[in-house]
């Protein structure tokens, strides 16, 4: 019986890293995507990322038999208060991100994502007391190192890369303490900001200043928005269940690793000695924790 009930949980383990592994590596090459309308303003670009993430949300949760799930997190005023920071939180990371993208700061923006892991480990062990072995440590420990190296090294602080991470991190860590049903969750995140983006996207179609409609690519483009910002979101949020905190931080690194090669090869953004010193630390944090998973999932087998 125990060996059945270890084997369930090693199955689902395995499915929260799946879910969790491509979900970042979607959002890696999510830059090229927003650099396709690099002409729209990031704030249009966020409200039609919010209005279609919703449409499709709601379509999904309607076609799943899941509308009851909606009216029960309505009633729930805890669940309510931590999905209303949730939007928050992952609206102002949307904000930055698409700015950072169409600004030239593809390289900062993947930077924020390197230090996130940093931040969800500190969560997950003081906040959700995830226990972590002395390589973990250590891995945290050379992160932490790369960060305050960059930090000094910068010679002012790095607001775009720790705004990013400090809100994913949190996003992320109420993610875990909610554990509501995905679609159900984002649907009811994207509802919240949702009226918010119609007013503003109504108001600059009304003025004649609106991108959606100017052509069919661009309007396909930011209807599409909806698809490739919920999908990764419903892959993170199970994976974020079903997996501990401080392994779905580290996991987070495919993500910025691909987001970096993009900005320098295919943007031929720059990357400065300091980014290189603290990705070289960060890279080396990611051996060791890596190095740490395989040598216990060894002594488990």
């Amino acid at each position: 019986m125990d060996t059945e009930i270890l084997d369930t949980k090693n199955d689902k383990t395995r499915y929260g890293m799946v879910c969790g592994i491509s979900s970042y590596m979607m959002w890696g090459v999510l830059p090229i995507y927003w650099k396709i309308v690099k002409d729209v303003s990031a704030y249009e670009i966020l409200a039609h990322r919010i209005l279609w993430s919703f449409i499709m949300m709601i379509i999904l949760v309607a076609f799943s038999g899941g509308l009851g799930k909606l009216g029960d997190i309505f009633r729930d005023r805890r669940s309510m208060a931590y999905i209303t920071v949730c939007s928050i939180l992952i609206t102002f990371n949307w904000f930055l991100f698409i700015w950072c993208v169409n600004n030239g700061h593809i390289v900062d923006s993947s930077l924020g994502y390197y230090i996130n892991p940093l931040m969800s480990v500190f969560l997950g062990t003081f906040v959700l007391k995830e226990r972590l072995d002395i390589g973990q440590k250590a891995a945290i420990a050379v992160a932490a190192a790369g960060v305050l190296t960059m930090i000094l090294l910068y010679g002012s602080f790095p607001w775009i890369p720790m705004s990013l991470a400090a809100s994913f991190a949190v996003y992320g860590l109420l993610k875990k303490k909610i554990a509501l049903d995905s679609s159900a969750g984002l649907a009811v995140e994207t509802l919240i900001t949702a009226p918010f983006a119609l007013v503003f996207l109504s108001y600059l179609s009304i003025g004649g200043n609106g991108a959606f409609g100017s052509s069919t690519f661009t309007t396909v483009i930011l209807m599409l928005s909806g698809i490739v910002t919920a999908v990764p979101l419903l892959l993170f949020a199970e994976g974020a269940k079903l997996v501990k905190l401080s392994t779905i931080g580290f996991l987070q690194y495919i993500s910025p690793t691909i987001s970096l090669f993009i900005g320098i090869f295919l943007f031929k953004e720059r990357v400065t000695e300091v980014n290189m010193i603290g990705l070289c630390f960060i890279w080396a944090a990611l051996a060791v924790y890596s190095y740490s998973l395989l040598r216990l999932q060894g002594v488990n087998a």
